[in-house]
């Protein structure tokens, strides 16, 4: 399956994914790949309209149709505008001056970024394509989603989902560590019911294809 084919980034308007079609042996073969990529995100993708930029020669009405219900069903996109996919740019091409440009969530550093000035309560949720920082907490039944990193300067109690597009480099930084749920890029974890909490930040990280909480040292990732 192709995944690789197809690009995802994350615009000031939303999120954009760019298909070339000719790149897959069938429809279905795209579809189950842009699924499969989607799916890893799924929660950062819910309720978003997605433009595709694609070969709008070779994509079929009927098949156009498809593809927003699969997407709605699977992934449950709000809804897909398409574009024709520009002829001067390849993928290649694309991701590589987004890179350049932006440098978006390809490690801990770069990236566009949010600040948020308040604590975000329950029943409250954020979604970044860049990374998030709050001045605050995340208490219970908040949730936060970020394509890139997370640092709060406070509580996290809620649920966080850093790396949401895939980024296994990304990270989730806090002066108390407490979730409901963590997740960074496909991998989860919640933090244990018992034992004493530490009281200096920690940093979540992915090491050896699980998630790792350590001391947050300064010098460490300066």
């Amino acid at each position: 399956m192709k995944v690789h084919s197809i690009q995802i980034r994350g615009t000031k308007e939303g999120i954009n994914a760019t298909i070339d079609m000719e790149k897959f042996d069938s429809f279905q073969d795209m579809l189950d790949a842009l699924v499969k990529k989607l799916s890893v995100g799924k929660s950062f993708y819910k309720g978003a309209s997605l433009k595709i930029e694609t070969n709008l020669n070779l994509l079929k009405e009927e098949d156009a149709e498809k593809l927003k219900d699969a997407l709605f069903e699977n992934i449950q996109v709000k809804d897909c505008i398409f574009e024709e996919i520009k002829k001067d740019e390849s993928n290649e091409k694309k991701e590589n001056k987004e890179n350049k440009e932006n440098k978006m969530f390809t490690g801990i550093y770069e990236g566009k970024t949010k600040f948020i000035k308040k604590t975000i309560r329950s029943g409250q949720q954020i979604k970044y394509y860049g990374n998030i920082v709050i001045v605050g907490d995340i208490n219970h039944g908040a949730e936060v989603y970020a394509g890139g990193n997370i640092v709060v300067l406070g509580t996290i109690k809620g649920q966080v989902h850093a790396g949401v597009s895939g980024n296994k480099k990304a990270i989730i930084s806090a002066f108390n560590l407490q979730p409901e749920i963590l997740q960074i890029a496909d991998i989860v974890t919640i933090a244990p019911e018992d034992g004493v909490k530490p009281s200096y930040p920690e940093l979540a990280k992915i090491k050896d294809n699980t998630i790792v909480v350590e001391p947050y040292l300064p010098k460490k990732y300066i």
